[in-house]
């Protein structure tokens, strides 16, 4: 077993430009930036990544400019290694959720070598305040918002792959600036993805959907009670984008929906997720399969629940709260990485 700490960073009150200047500064010692450096060694289109931002969430690009200045390294250079725009293709990755009209519960799953360890909250004068765990700095894994709206991403596959804006960097726009399922539903059609997600998101009003996006076309999913969200598209006119070999993310939606029905609290859903013998929990690190957080939301209670793997005492509290100035006083959450084989 190998101990797994994520740290969380909590920025308040600020300019898009200190908030990314405070993150670079959080950043600058760590193994994140050569990594992330390493990955991204060939500069991106700057100025096409420049319009779509411009168009969406020029914040973020004043973000960027803060990531830059607390890095010390060019605002080109900062843009292609933390925007989410033209990324290479990455291995597969899993993730699971399941919505209801009360909560959100997910697991994401990948490779504690690809992974920020970071969970920010961060409350911008020219933004919505959000809480979730990064993804390339920029970017988030999965989050939710002072609004109420709650996201997470799905990889589904590269069919079709192009230049465009990540998931993760989707999220990030959405949280920052949309209310509701609807207003993300509109943003995400806009934008020009480079593959194929899924989104699993729900808003403060109990609405749930599924979003699947691809380059060219994206669908909607929804349910009034129970929707689940793994690896592969449902809808009948984009499953042909598909991956060939998609029978362990059946598996996994099978299990989930076969909580239909039932009322089980938030509570007792993210214990089913966070238990390292859950079918929803992995430990095949080494293939980029391995549980590395459970994050879980609360529609009418604003209440976040999230840890990371087999820790022993999950983040609990009320983002409304933090949201209104009650700081959380833990700086970080600690887990273990456990490598062994499991079923995708």
């Amino acid at each position: 077993m190998k101990k797994f700490e994520v740290k969380i960073v909590q920025i308040r009150e600020d300019s898009s430009f200190n908030i990314g200047m405070k993150t670079g500064q959080h950043i600058l010692d760590s193994s994140l930036v050569p990594m992330w450096n390493k990955i991204f060694e060939h500069d991106i289109d700057y100025k096409n990544m420049r319009s779509i931002f411009s168009s969406y969430t020029p914040h973020l690009l004043e973000e960027l400019e803060g990531l830059a200045q607390g890095l010390g390294i060019s605002s080109i250079r900062a843009a292609s290694m933390f925007s989410g725009y033209d990324v290479p293709k990455i291995d597969a990755m899993g993730c699971t959720a399941i919505l209801t009209d009360q909560y959100y519960v997910r697991n994401y799953d990948f490779s504690p070598d690809f992974y920020d360890g970071i969970f920010s909250l961060v409350q911008s004068k020219t933004a919505l305040a959000t809480a979730g765990y990064n993804l390339q700095i920029l970017g988030r894994h999965d989050g939710a918002n002072q609004e109420g709206l709650v996201m997470g991403l799905h990889f589904v596959s590269y069919n079709g792959y192009t230049k465009g804006i990540s998931p993760w960097t989707s999220i990030r726009m959405a949280l920052d600036t949309c209310s509701t399922v609807d207003d993300a539903f509109a943003l995400l059609k806009e934008l020009p993805h480079s593959a194929c997600y899924n989104f699993s998101l729900g808003d403060k009003k109990g609405n749930i959907a599924v979003i699947e996006a691809t380059p060219e076309k994206i669908c909607i999913r929804n349910d009034d009670s129970l929707l689940s969200c793994v690896n592969h598209f449902q809808t009948q006119e984009l499953q042909e984008k598909n991956r060939l070999s998609i029978d362990g993310s059946i598996k996994r939606n099978n299990y989930l929906q076969s909580f239909y029905g039932d009322k089980l609290t938030q509570d007792e859903m993210f214990k089913i997720f966070a238990n390292k013998r859950s079918p929803v929990f992995f430990t095949d690190y080494e293939n980029l399969f391995g549980t590395l957080h459970t994050f879980s939301y609360s529609f009418n209670k604003s209440r976040i629940i999230t840890s990371i793997a087999q820790g022993k005492e999950a983040l609990d509290f009320n983002f409304n709260n933090w949201v209104n100035g009650k700081d959380i006083a833990s700086n970080k959450m600690t887990g273990l990485i456990e490598k062994s084989n499991s079923f995708k």
